[in-house]
């Protein structure tokens, strides 16, 4: 069996899960492994179809792992400017606070 496990971890951002899959032993799509499952009708055949199979498997889940990359650098690039922007105005509050100290003084 090629595809052993799919765990799925929650990262710091509720809307983004990776997805990280393990392989079992022998080559991809060649045949039934030793799991104690099957790949499905065409990867227990193995040959030619059977790692055509596997070759989209790994493929699809290759283009969905970098779709979730992406959502995760545009999360945190979004998180970056919005503490930049919550950062210049407290500095702006500290500025006002303090001209107010000097006035009193």
């Amino acid at each position: 069996m090629a595809l052993c496990a799919r765990n799925i971890f929650r990262l710091r951002s509720p809307y983004i899960t990776v997805c990280v899959r393990s392989m079992s032993k022998g080559d991809p799509g060649s045949g039934a492994g030793q799991g104690g499952g099957t790949g499905g009708t065409i990867r227990d055949a193995g040959g030619a179809f059977g790692k055509r199979e596997a070759a989209q498997e790994e493929q699809y889940f290759r283009k969905l792992q970098q779709e979730q990359l992406e959502k995760m650098r545009s999360s945190l690039k979004e998180e970056v400017d919005f503490h930049k922007k919550q950062i210049k105005a407290h500095e702006d509050a500290v500025k006002r606070h303090e001209k107010r100290l000097k006035d009193l003084k």
